[in-house]
């Protein structure tokens, strides 16, 4: 059964269907106590994940239901904000079938959806300084993701995403599209962007990154957010590093409000960002317990910015100091583990509603209703004529292709394999038509 399910998942080319995309076998191919749903939606402004617990309450127990039985877990827990009253009470009116299942409602704080995080709110249980749920005996997984488990069970593989349309387009909703479409072609879905002079953030507002409107959409597409040149927001995200180097070398203040709500500092992790920003301006962290490897400790939130008076940008210090570590070939060696967080730590939970003035897009904080966004079911939706898929679309490897130009594919098709012996994901033709162009990079189809 265990090996039957994860084969299954591997075959359909399963990964993480936000974040960094962690193939999802590899997830299946343990055991554990405990299976967590992240259904917390971490991001300001995506409505995917509560949408689906909503409108597919019965399918997404199931699945839960079906990986806890895989991994003989002794409980599997769907997290969620307390405030998706209508997905807790779909979540509820199904849950007295499965009684290894139950809900834990979360607070509307950021980053609720930290993986690390969420595993503390369910378990009480600290994973480990460089460590992953597993090593405290837990599995996450989000609601895509475990909705596309039960697909596979059915002999469907991951070829759409679910992406939430939203910021300054006419009509924000959230979609389901053809994996390979450009983001302008999804972005037409919502009625098209609203201002003339504009920037795409793929992903949520933290941790998204700004992309072209030219790129394809992928496994790990979790929202479009559409913002006008010279938002605050984007003069965040396109600040160059050696601005911020700068700025941390001359106006850091050492207050330690970046340390007080750096979720993983709260965790009882060693990371304190303000004694890393100490290294910009005297070259050295000032105490002998800490080391430039603590940026190691980062999760990229982002929280540390906007916690600081000054605007300062610890994050990106982190990043810079994580990639210069990994140039030299100096990997982490923290593996502290705390056996609880830090003292008052339910104090200094960011509330979101903050995070998102504070953001610039409380104007944007609007519903996005859910539509399928499939042709014939979505009076608006496109007919997609080419995708672009490119081979690298999750943690590990790059996708080998198994299909060569001239080659007639159908939806569901594969046409790009997981390398021997390396981490990595099938993928599969989201379109039916003919392979136009196989590259090292993407493969292209045309209707």
């Amino acid at each position: 059964m265990q090996e039957n399910l994860t084969a299954l998942v591997e075959s359909a080319g399963i990964v993480g269907a936000g974040g960094a995309g962690f193939p999802t076998h590899v997830k299946l191919n343990a055991k554990a106590e405990t299976v967590i749903i992240n259904g917390a939606e971490c991001e300001p402004l995506l409505r995917v994940d509560q949408q689906l617990m909503a409108k597919q309450a019965a399918r997404l127990l199931a699945a839960l239901n079906r990986i806890v039985e895989h991994l003989g877990a002794k409980e599997g827990v769907v997290a969620l904000k307390e405030h998706y009253h209508t997905a807790t009470e779909a979540l509820r009116l199904e849950l007295s079938k499965y009684p290894k299942l139950r809900l834990h409602l979360l607070g509307a704080f950021y980053p609720a959806g930290d993986e690390q995080v969420i595993v503390y709110e369910v378990t009480g249980r600290v994973v480990p300084e460089g460590g992953i749920p597993m090593n405290v005996g837990v599995v996450v997984t989000n609601v895509e993701t475990a909705l596309n488990v039960l697909d596979a069970i059915d002999g469907h593989p991951v070829t759409e995403k679910y992406v939430t349309l939203a910021g300054a387009v006419r009509t924000p909703k959230t979609v389901k599209v053809p994996l390979g479409i450009t983001v302008a072609q999804a972005l037409e879905l919502a009625g098209g962007v609203t201002e003339p002079d504009y920037r795409i953030i793929n992903g949520g507002p933290m941790m998204g990154r700004i992309v072209s409107p030219d790129s394809p959409v992928t496994k790990t597409t979790k929202g479009l957010i559409a913002v006008p040149a010279g938002h605050p927001l984007l003069n965040s995200l396109e600040r160059p590093l050696n601005v911020s180097l700068r700025q941390a070398a001359t106006a850091c203040m050492q207050c330690s409000l970046c340390s007080e709500v750096c979720p993983r500092g709260l965790l009882g992790h060693r990371i304190q960002p303000h004694k890393l920003m100490r290294l910009a301006a005297y070259g050295s962290m000032c105490d002998p317990k800490q080391t430039p490897m603590n940026a190691y400790l980062c999760c990229g939130c982002r929280l540390c910015e906007y916690a600081c008076v000054m605007g300062l940008q610890p994050w990106k210090l982190n990043g810079n100091l994580k990639g210069i570590l990994g140039e030299q070939g100096i990997r982490n060696s923290l593996n502290n583990k705390p056996e609880h967080g830090a003292p008052f730590r339910e104090y200094k939970r960011y509330p979101v509603h903050k995070l998102i003035h504070q953001l610039g897009l409380a104007a944007y904080d609007v519903e996005a209703p859910m539509e399928d966004g499939k042709e014939g079911e979505n009076p608006s939706s496109a007919v997609f004529k080419k995708v672009t898929l490119p081979l690298h679309q999750n943690v590990g490897a790059p996708a080998e292709p198994a299909v060569n130009v001239g080659d007639t594919v159908e939806k569901g098709d594969l046409i790009a394999r997981i390398p021997k012996d390396k981490l990595g994901a099938n993928l599969h033709a989201s379109i039916s038509g003919k392979v136009i162009a196989v590259s090292d990079g993407s493969i292209v189809i045309q209707a």
